[in-house]
Parts: C-alpha cells; sequence; structure tokens
C-alpha cells in the first residue's frame, strides 16, 4: 500500500503535489535542489546552472483568477496580472496555509530514482539524493511525483547560425538575462518570437540604440488587457467559449483573427504567421505593437548568417556593427534521473498516458506532474494532474490496460500534432478545459452544469458563461471545499478590487439638471394651486 511519496522539485506543481499527498493521507517528502520553493517563479540574482530562470520585470501572463490554487484564492489585493514577486507572496501564503514547508528537504538533488529489487509486487522506488555538500543518500519510497519543470536547460543552437563563432559582438540565451543594464545605446538582436523574445525585445528597447526582433513564424499578438480593461484570460476562458470552439471552430478562429488585426494589422508589422491563432501558444505581450509604430522594435526575418559583427537574415537584407545577440530558442527538457525506459518518447513528447502515468510501469507508482502546455495558466492543469496521480497510488481509481494506454496515447499524438504546431521545443499541447476536464471526470470532480441548473442556477450561469476559473473543481467530489461556491461568486470582486486606487464619481446624467429644474417648477405650480384662489390663479395666467 502506497505510503510514502517522494516529490521531486518544490516549484508550483511540487507544492501542489505536497498538498495533495496530504488531502489523500500519504507522507511526501518533498526534494528541492535549491535553497526555497518557488521554482521557476523565484527570482535570482545570478542564473543558477540547471534551474529555471526569470528576468526581473517579469509579470504574469496569467490573471490572478485564473491561474489561482483552487481551493486558495488569492487576496483581493494584489493586481490582477501579478509582478513575479507579489506572485511569490501568494505561493508562500499557499504553502503556509496547507503546511507544506515541513515536508521539504531543500539543497538535496535527486541523482537517480530506481525500480527496487521487489517493484512488481510493491511498486516501490530507490530515490538518490545529493546535498549540497555532496552526501548521499538512498531511500526507499512507496511512489514518486516529478515536478521538476522544463525550462532549465537554454537550447542554444549556435550551429544553426554560420558564422556566429566570427562574430565580434556578444551572445548569449535569455536564460542569463535578468534586466537591460550593460545594453544602453546598443545595436541589439533578439532571436525568437515566443513570450520571452518579446519581452526583452521591449525592455531592451527601451535603452538600447534599436531592437530587432527576428523570427521564422511570426506570431499573433494578445495583450493581457482585455474588452473593457478587464483581464483577458478571464473573458476568453469560459465553458461557452470552449462550446462555441468545438461547434463553429473555422468560424471562432477567423472571428478572432479579426479582432486581433483590428487592434493592429498583423501583416503591416511584420508579425503574421502562416499559422491559425489556435495552432499555437500565442505571444502575449501589450507593448510590443506600441514599440513598432514608434519605431524602438523592428521586426525581421531569419538570421542566415553572421559575418563579423554584421548579421545577414533571409532576406538578403544586412544589419552592420551589431553589439549584442540575444537567442531567445527555447529550452530542451530532461529527465535524467529517469529510468532509461521511461524515457520513451511520442512524438516530441514524452510518452505519458494523460501526459502523467508511463503506460508500461505496473503497478503504477510515478507519475510526471506539470510537464503540459495548454492556453491557460498551468497551475490549475497541474494540481489537478497531481489530485489524479495520489488518487491512483491511494487504489481508489486504476489505470486502463497498457494496451489501451498506448493506443490512447498514439492517438493522442496524432490528433495533437496534425491540431497543434508540436516541435521539440513545444513537444506538447492540450486544449486547456477539456483537458482539465478530462481528468476532473476520471477524480470525479467535473462540474454537472445541467444539475447546478436546477439546484442553483446563479452559479450554474457562471459556471457556463463566466471564466473557468480553478474553484470550479472544488464544488463536488473528493477534495470537495465548502468556500468553492463562494469564491466563484465573488471572483468578479477580487478582479475589480485592485483597481480601486482611485474612486472616480459617477458622472452626473445629461438629463439630471433639467429633471431638478421641471420637479422645483411643478412643485411651485403645485404650491400655487394650493394657497391662491381660482380668480387668482386665471388672472395671472390671462397676464
Amino acid at each position: 500500500m502506497v505510503q510514502k511519496v517522494a516529490v521531486i522539485g518544490a516549484g508550483i506543481s511540487g507544492l501542489t503535489s505536497i498538498k495533495a499527498c496530504l488531502d489523500e493521507g500519504l507522507e511526501p517528502t518533498c526534494f528541492e535542489s535549491s535553497q526555497d520553493i518557488g521554482g521557476l517563479w523565484r527570482y535570482k540574482e545570478t542564473p543558477e546552472p540547471g534551474r529555471a530562470n526569470i528576468y526581473q520585470s517579469v509579470v504574469i501572463n496569467s490573471s490572478k483568477e485564473m491561474m489561482a490554487f483552487s481551493d486558495f484564492p488569492p487576496p483581493a489585493d494584489l493586481p490582477n496580472n501579478m509582478h513575479h514577486s507579489e506572485l511569490m507572496q501568494y505561493v508562500r501564503l499557499y504553502a503556509d496555509a496547507f503546511k507544506a514547508l515541513p515536508h521539504i528537504r531543500f539543497q538535496t538533488t535527486v541523482v537517480s530514482l530506481r525500480r527496487t529489487p521487489d517493484f512488481s509486487t510493491t511498486g516501490q522506488w530507490e530515490v538518490e539524493t545529493e546535498e549540497d555538500g555532496g552526501r548521499r543518500e538512498t531511500r526507499v519510497f512507496d511512489a514518486v511525483m516529478v515536478c521538476s519543470g522544463h525550462f532549465t536547460h537554454p537550447h542554444l543552437p549556435l550551429s544553426d547560425f554560420p558564422g556566429i563563432e566570427s562574430f565580434e559582438g556578444r551572445y548569449f540565451h535569455s536564460w542569463s538575462y535578468r534586466n537591460p543594464e550593460g545594453l544602453q545605446d546598443k545595436r541589439v538582436v533578439v532571436i525568437g518570437i515566443g513570450n520571452s523574445g518579446g519581452d526583452l525585445a521591449v525592455e531592451i528597447s527601451r535603452v538600447a540604440e534599436k531592437v530587432y526582433l527576428s523570427t521564422r513564424t511570426g506570431a499573433w499578438v494578445v495583450g493581457r488587457v482585455g474588452d473593457g480593461g478587464l483581464p483577458g484570460d478571464l473573458i476568453w476562458i469560459s465553458r461557452l467559449s470552449i462550446l462555441m470552439m468545438k461547434l463553429f471552430p473555422w468560424w471562432m478562429n477567423r472571428n478572432l483573427e479579426k479582432k486581433l488585426n483590428m487592434a493592429f494589422d498583423h501583416k503591416l508589422y511584420g508579425l503574421k504567421p502562416n499559422h491559425g491563432f489556435f495552432t499555437r501558444i500565442p505571444l502575449v505581450n501589450d507593448d510590443l505593437p506600441a514599440r513598432i509604430i514608434s519605431g524602438r522594435v523592428k521586426i525581421k526575418p531569419n538570421v542566415k548568417e553572421f559575418r563579423g559583427s554584421s548579421v545577414v537574415f533571409a532576406d538578403g537584407s544586412v544589419l552592420d556593427q551589431v553589439d549584442v545577440v540575444v537567442f531567445a530558442t527555447g529550452y530542451d527538457y530532461s529527465f535524467s534521473f529517469l529510468p532509461k525506459d521511461l524515457q520513451a518518447k511520442s512524438g516530441h513528447r514524452l510518452r505519458l498516458y494523460k501526459h502523467v502515468f508511463p503506460p508500461t510501469l505496473t503497478p503504477p507508482t510515478l507519475a510526471v506532474v506539470g510537464f503540459i502546455h495548454g492556453f491557460g495558466a498551468i497551475n490549475a492543469l497541474s494540481e489537478m494532474q497531481g489530485r489524479w496521480a495520489t488518487r491512483v497510488f491511494k487504489g481508489f481509481l486504476t489505470l486502463p490496460s497498457e494496451k489501451n494506454m498506448l493506443k490512447e496515447i498514439e492517438n493522442d499524438t496524432k490528433v495533437m500534432h496534425g491540431r497543434y504546431n508540436c516541435t521539440q521545443r513545444n513537444p506538447l499541447q492540450v486544449d486547456y478545459v477539456p483537458y482539465l476536464d478530462s481528468l476532473a471526470g476520471l477524480v470525479g470532480v467535473r462540474p454537472n452544469i445541467l444539475w447546478f441548473l436546477i439546484k442553483d442556477p446563479r452559479l450554474a450561469l457562471q459556471l457556463f458563461l463566466g471564466p473557468c476559473t480553478p474553484y470550479q473543481y472544488r464544488l463536488t467530489g473528493p477534495g470537495q471545499w465548502a468556500g468553492a461556491r463562494q469564491a466563484i461568486l465573488t471572483q468578479w470582486e477580487r478582479v475589480v478590487q485592485p483597481f480601486r486606487t482611485r474612486v472616480v464619481p459617477e458622472p452626473e446624467p445629461r438629463w439630471s439638471r433639467p429633471w431638478r429644474i421641471s420637479v422645483a417648477f411643478s412643485g411651485a405650480v403645485l404650491l400655487c394651486c394650493a394657497v391662491c384662489s381660482k380668480e387668482q390663479l386665471l388672472s395671472f395666467w390671462a397676464s
């Protein structure tokens, strides 16, 4: 029987996995290679090799309600799109509230995982760890949850850029970037138009002589700010939108692209990609169009080669006297501590059932949590994966046969590659709400909208028409939270609260003053009628 669980990594996926273990009565021990929690979102003054890093100005793309922990709403006064330091405040509150910290062993790296000799009957693992001082230790656990992330190994494809060895300027991967210090008055080329490339191009352009953003494919650009100034993802990610997308995919894609082009013409700005909007996760950036229209950022095609201090682009244009090149070219994922047979791939991704369980492993006592991408925050995805995994560990849920899991994995990979632009750098992508619902259905926590429509119509309308926030998966079933309904009904209050730094009085309606004059006049007439005789009134009107 599973009791002791090793959790690898104390980022967001690791913390939610610790809590999922505690909720199921399991005993988690989390191994974190650094000295603190937070993983990717913990800013480090000095880059730490082998660990994820972010730059000083990072603001979260997902709004706080969409990236909330499902039973722990964020404080109302936190901004909707948080700076990484504010996100860390929220993460620490969560870790404290659910007493996760006592279960974490910091500065301890997992070196290897090995099945015990009697694995076929016990499902146990030998987990070998190494502390910062070099001391190694091997302990036996009943199950393992891998939450180590996949933004730790920068992909620097120098071989794809002839002449880079002769480049006279400086180049580095975006993983090393902290702030624009030292780039003042420089001529900078940023290669890659993912979210990091867009952010760095905008920020560097505020101090550099000029920034050139190089892209092979282009990108659809969306802002964090949606209609009416509200968080965009709260408006777009709803069950109604998902239903419309399922029924009318072509029409929805066309209308969305049309709306994005109304904000600014992607073709005119040199950004229009060859793929449709839903084929690849878009670039989230509110400032890039303004930097382009002001000439501070110029969009260029892919870099063909380097010649000394010059950069030659695929269209034949040449940029001379380049000082700095930033490679925002993504990351390679690696789970080197896993047994080799569990590193098998399906397409570009690990061969995992529902992106969690290795299908050939019996009993299923190892789960990968958080190795996932979708049109939404990873928090809800990894939390749901952890809840499902711990229910499987406990024996409350069973997996299909190996044959059926392998068949489903291959089918999912085929469908995914047909629908999305998957690459080595972007190995997988899922439909955000449908994927959450599929796991929630297995766990037994998927909300039944029709049932709520009968029992609680007000809540049902919020579930269907409103944003699909994580609280929906705490309304019923295992892990049910009594505060889930209230969290859903008050989520817009938490959205509005950060804006209330200056209360703007309601403007006086245009008809207000004439209406008051009319009332005053009517009152005067009535008063006259009350105090004057009939003869006096007739005399007044006659005059």
